[in-house]
């Protein structure tokens, strides 16, 4: 069957191999085949492959012995995989049943299967989910709760209480590779830490926020079990009311609140020290996906600061002509 898959030479097949293990978007279902000198190894969601790749779909086999949701169901249903919790978005409660009765019957690594039961709301940014099937395991994690792995660091994640995409772990990477060591960084929305986790383990010195005390929680055992404890100062409450303490502090702020970080844009002038790079997450439409971002940015730091505006980059669609982007941009203090 046709499946997505990245083509490179057989001579960087393996280190290939594990740099999509490490992103998390292998398929171990189907096999690697080479045709002259080319390997073509299969990946779960192109959207998440490192920009080092390019993808492209082939016909590729399924691997020997290995039963897929597919091959019980007889078609291919949507679904989506974090860590060992397979996730649907099916409205109709019998499909999602069918489909998860077929996840469980096949050799996907499967705990549990769960359906979304709402949109992403409230100030948390959180959803409701359905618990559909749960396999019987001697784990001391809830269904929604799950470890997920990016790019050599852990994650530990309950869904039902934080927000987490994995959609976002190739621009994650994007930002994680600027960062120096010595730097001091500020992740302004941090949930579970998959920007401050990975910032802080290249040296910086990490201070990161969150309103959500649960996220916070799960962020500070994600820094245990990575041993980066020592370099994140994590701190629950209003970034507004944090930054108090910060001004001037940041070298680096990762404004990941895509709708809404326009609305605190004052206070990253505020934490900036007198160089610093904004990385500011947005989501407009696509006939001007960058101009609004950029001009509430120099609304709130000119003439304080003079802004140069570094990468225009469109993370990924996000819904019908609308797309979400990163501006990353660059103030430097203006002279008095």
């Amino acid at each position: 069957m046709q499946v997505p898959c990245v083509a490179v030479a057989r001579e960087a097949g393996e280190e290939s191999r594990s740099a999509l293990a490490a992103a998390g978007v292998l398929d171990d279902d189907h096999e690697i085949v080479e045709v002259d000198g080319t390997l073509y190894i299969p990946v779960t969601d192109p959207e998440r492959v490192p920009d080092r790749f390019e993808t492209a779909t082939r016909e590729l086999p399924a691997r020997r012995g290995v039963v897929t949701p597919a091959d019980m169901l007889g078609y291919e249903p949507a679904i989506e995989r974090l860590g060992d919790i397979v996730i649907l978005d099916e409205a109709d409660d019998e499909r999602a049943t069918e489909i998860a009765d077929a996840v469980l019957d096949s050799d996907l690594p499967v705990r549990s299967v769960l359906n979304r039961a709402s949109k992403i709301s409230g100030e948390l940014r959180v959803r409701d989910w359905d618990v559909i099937r749960v396999v019987e395991a001697d784990s001391s994690l809830a269904p929604t709760e799950t470890v997920h792995r990016e790019y050599g660091h852990s994650l530990l994640v309950d869904l039902a209480s934080v927000y987490f995409s994995p959609r976002l772990a190739t621009e994650r990477h994007r930002i994680v590779e600027q960062i120096a060591a010595s730097e001091q960084v500020f992740d302004m929305f941090t949930g579970v830490g998959p920007f401050a986790i990975p910032a802080a383990a290249r040296g910086a010195d990490v201070v990161a926020c969150d309103l959500n005390e649960t996220a916070v929680a799960y962020l500070r055992e994600n820094a245990a079990r990575n041993d980066v404890s020592e370099r994140i100062t994590a701190v629950v409450g209003d970034v507004r009311e944090v930054a108090t303490d910060y001004h001037g502090w940041a070298d680096r702020l990762i404004m990941n609140l895509p709708h809404s970080a326009d609305d605190f844009l004052e206070t990253a002038v505020a934490l900036a020290g007198d160089e610093c790079v904004i990385h500011y997450y947005d989501i407009q439409h696509e006939d001007d996906p960058f101009g609004p971002g950029e001009r509430a940015i120099r609304a709130a730091a000119e003439p304080a600061y003079c802004v140069e505006v570094e990468t225009k980059h469109i993370v990924r669609s996000y819904a019908p002509h609308e797309v979400n982007v990163c501006l990353d941009v660059r103030l430097v203090r203006a002279e008095s």
